[in-house]
């Protein structure tokens, strides 16, 4: 959070708000965002069916398949990183080639990949940019008084929930 903070802090200076030209300059809010996808992609699971018949690693698979792509299990796979299943930023600091999430990048594809990726990506990624920012350049994140991190339990879940919309009753007179 202190490395990040001092990041925002450092490229907008004394302005009380920053602008989309502040986010050139932020290598590491964009390695925190690429490091939280990975970990967190917003959906566990793409569907895609295969258009030809195509062979992979060894695995033949027949045209019109149905294809579950894990982003999940991909994210946290030890052969493409190093501590999978750390918080390490860094590691998109660090790598031999910069890594993105336009789906060219497979062990990163939190938004699909191919004409079938997610079109809101790219304002996903800058909302979260700009929000991000914002919200480490103006406050500073604590626990709540005397609390310590080992005390939430932050265990994940996957939950689907079904939603019910009712519609409003009217009154007839």
């Amino acid at each position: 959070m202190s490395k990040l903070q001092n990041e925002v802090r450092e490229v907008v200076g004394n302005k009380t708000h920053l602008t989309e030209d502040d986010l050139i300059g932020m290598n590491y809010l964009r390695a925190v965002i690429k490091e939280t996808l990975r970990l967190h992609p917003p959906l566990s699971i793409i569907l895609r069916m295969s258009t030809e018949d195509v062979n992979i690693k060894g695995y033949n698979i027949k045209a019109n398949t149905r294809v579950r792509m894990n982003v999940w299990q991909i994210g946290r796979d030890p052969m493409s990183y190093n501590k999978a299943e750390e918080f390490e930023p860094e590691r998109f600091l660090n790598s031999r080639r910069p890594i993105d999430y336009k789906g060219n990048d497979f062990q990163l594809i939190p938004f699909g990949v191919g004409r079938r990726g997610c079109p809101g990506s790219h304002f996903a990624i800058s909302a979260a940019e700009i929000a991000l920012a914002s919200l480490v350049h103006k406050f500073d994140w604590a626990l709540p008084d005397e609390s310590k991190p080992q005390e939430f339990d932050m265990t994940e879940s996957i939950h689907y929930t079904n939603f019910v919309i009712r519609q409003r009753q009217k009154t007839v007179v």
